[in-house]
């Protein structure tokens, strides 16, 4: 049978789904149903269904899904049940603020290596970690095993970083830059633009304010 494709979308609500469950777990809250995780996670709750469904039976009719259970079979989807290693380039302001919450993770995606091109800050410690120069990324990818990449650069530095991050075999980039990166195939790149979500966001605000004077 043909391998069913798991749309980007369905992917990307999961961890929402865990944050929730997580919450629910530690308020000892058993199970969950459907209805009510639509209800708090403002989602159809056929939506939630038909998107645990592509990967299996987690739930009971009439009962709803174990949140314990389901919370253990979403990380393993995810890959959570594993220690993933990042590496973050970049020691500016955003750069430190993720090195310093990268206590507070408990998913299993661990910032073990910090770089900056600045020599200025090469020996300096954020979070118990020594700042590294970039000419070490290559090899402290290959000797912590790391997976994932974080670029918090400038825009014109971003391109560069992401190159020695993939030349030092990194697949998956985590990039704060606002600007479109390249990458050659194999390589997942994701991009977090505050700059492109405050703008769409201007754009919705107008719209309630239309309706509110509409109201009126």
């Amino acid at each position: 049978m043909k391998p069913i494709k798991i749309s980007e979308a369905v992917v990307r609500r999961l961890p929402i789904y865990l944050r929730f469950l997580n919450e629910l777990s530690l308020s000892n809250i058993q199970t969950v149903s459907s209805q009510d995780l639509g209800e708090k996670l403002d989602l159809n709750p056929a939506q939630i269904r038909k998107d645990l469904a592509y990967f299996g039976e987690f739930g009971r009719k009439g009962v709803g899904y174990n949140v314990d259970y389901l919370i253990e079979k979403i990380r393993q989807i995810l890959k959570l049940d594993k220690t993933m290693y990042v590496a973050l380039v970049g020691t500016g302001n955003l750069g430190r603020a993720l090195c310093n919450y990268n206590t507070y993770i408990k998913d299993n995606m661990k910032i073990v290596a910090v770089f900056d091109a600045d020599e200025s800050k090469k020996g300096t410690q954020i979070n118990h970690m020594t700042v590294r120069p970039m000419q070490e990324l290559s090899a402290s990818v290959q000797q912590l095993d790391i997976s994932v990449g974080i670029i918090t650069v400038p825009a014109p530095e971003a391109q560069n970083v992401a190159d020695q991050f993939i030349a030092a075999g990194i697949r998956g980039l985590l990039n704060f830059a606002p600007v479109v990166l390249k990458a050659v195939p194999g390589v997942r790149i994701h991009n977090a633009d505050f700059t492109a979500e405050l703008l769409s966001l201007a754009y919705y605000m107008d719209h309630i304010n239309e309706a509110k004077e509409g109201d009126e």
